[in-house]
């Protein structure tokens, strides 16, 4: 794990002590972490749809118990080792629980986020250059 990584591994475990209340008895949803510069810009969870039958709200099955919860956690955490050389982008972890078993999955998906804005300076003369090169060449 590079020693960025150990900051956001920080920050990843403060966006899920943050996110604790809503994640405990969820069923099933995506929690995102943006990042930018190596650090947490906005993180945040997509429940999955609450469904209704007839105009009335179905029971909901037993979500994510505290354990699962801190467990998910550590997996996120963990996860961090596969992200490889990149310091923008996003972060999703899909979870959902089978409520036969009791038991929880997850699936975790990297996005590196590249801005070409940052090179093209590499690419294209600035204005200024241009002018001064061809004031120069007049001259």
């Amino acid at each position: 794990m590079h020693t960025d990584s150990a900051s956001l591994a920080r920050q990843v475990e403060f966006v899920f002590r943050q996110l604790e209340g809503e994640l405990t008895n969820a069923t099933a949803g995506t929690v995102l972490i943006h990042i930018r510069n190596n650090a947490v810009g906005k993180f945040g969870i997509r429940h999955h749809p609450i469904e209704s039958k007839n105009g009335k709200f179905e029971v909901e099955d037993k979500g994510l118990s505290s354990l699962q919860v801190q467990a998910f956690k550590q997996m996120a955490i963990e996860s961090l080792k596969f992200r490889k050389e990149w310091t923008h982008g996003e972060i999703l972890y899909d979870f959902s629980v089978r409520p036969s078993s009791n038991s929880w999955s997850a699936s975790i998906l990297f996005e590196s986020n590249y801005n070409m804005a940052n090179w093209n300076s590499r690419f294209y003369p600035k204005r200024n250059d241009l002018w001064d090169n061809n004031r120069q060449s007049h001259e």
